[in-house]
């Protein structure tokens, strides 16, 4: 068993951190609203009250954040991961879906320090979190990829290594950029559906056994059936927003159109900007019917 820094409690990473309790390990947790805490204590971790404290003399540090500036906080300045005394050869690992020059510069600053770096964001909601059954994307080094293993395994069932650092955001970016279009292109669909006057439980039950079915519309078409878009959300609309502008300024930077995926920040854009940040991603649709 080793001991683990763990810094971040939201929706996924409280989840995430529990398996970590549950499988053995000591394991000392950080969030910025302390309260978040406090069901991981009970359950056996350490509170620490500061990034730099959670990280004395740990094997792992795993952060698990909304995004760039959340992740600078934890890793940076000088109450910041990086300015602690984690062990010798400790492994940083960024969980948190984040910009790639960002993973890259923050790699660099880990390896400066003697840490083995491992960009590895995560796929799945919150159940598959806390059931340990995420999929990890991985960018690292081959060996420090494989001797991380054994600490990695309570929180996912498959690991993709994509290749060095940058390569696991990279895909991460790509694919949660995917999913931004195929939420809007449903919602879309589900209204087109509602003008046309069909009956959308018949569209939903049929479009989910269709061609055009993925995981991602089975999933956001039930949902916006349900109309349950202020309660158990899995994923808000501002972290919609986000995945969606990180994934545009990834292709952006590569030279490739994203035309679909500027239409898709539009819309979540607009969203978030009509006071729905908070909300499930799936508000969309009363978007669309506005």
């Amino acid at each position: 068993m080793a001991r683990i820094a763990w810094l971040g409690l939201g929706r996924m990473g409280s989840g995430m951190a529990a398996r970590m309790v549950a499988a053995g390990h000591e394991v000392h947790v950080f969030n910025r609203s302390p309260q978040r805490a406090e069901p991981l204590v009970a359950q056996g971790a350490i509170a620490a009250s500061t990034p730099r404290k959670a990280v004395r003399d740990a094997a792992m540090i795993v952060a698990m954040v909304a995004d760039d500036p959340a992740s600078r906080t934890v890793w940076l300045g000088p109450d910041g991961a990086l300015a602690g005394s984690p062990a010798p050869g400790a492994f940083a690992v960024e969980c948190s879906t984040i910009s790639r020059p960002h993973v890259l510069a923050l790699s660099r600053q880990a390896a400066e320090r003697g840490l083995r770096y491992l960009d590895a964001p995560v796929t799945g909601l919150p159940e598959a979190a806390a059931a340990g059954a995420l999929t990890l994307f991985v960018g690292a080094d081959r060996t420090d990829l494989d001797a991380a293993r054994p600490l990695l395994e309570p929180l996912c069932t498959n690991i993709v290594r994509f290749g060095e650092v940058g390569a696991g955001t990279s895909y991460k970016l790509m694919q949660n950029l995917l999913g931004s279009i195929q939420i809007a292109a449903t919602a879309e669909a589900l209204r087109t559906a509602e003008l046309a006057g069909l009956d959308l439980p018949t569209v939903v039950d049929t479009l989910s056994r269709g061609g055009a079915a993925s995981p991602t519309v089975v999933r956001v078409a039930r949902l916006i059936l349900e109309d349950a878009h202020d309660r158990d959300i899995s994923f808000t609309a501002a972290l919609r927003l986000k995945d969606t502008r990180l994934g545009v300024e990834a292709a952006d930077a590569l030279g490739t159109p994203a035309a679909l995926g500027h239409t898709a920040l539009d819309i979540f854009t607009r969203l978030v900007d009509a006071g729905h940040g908070d909300m499930s991603e799936t508000k969309v649709i009363d978007l669309l019917r506005e």
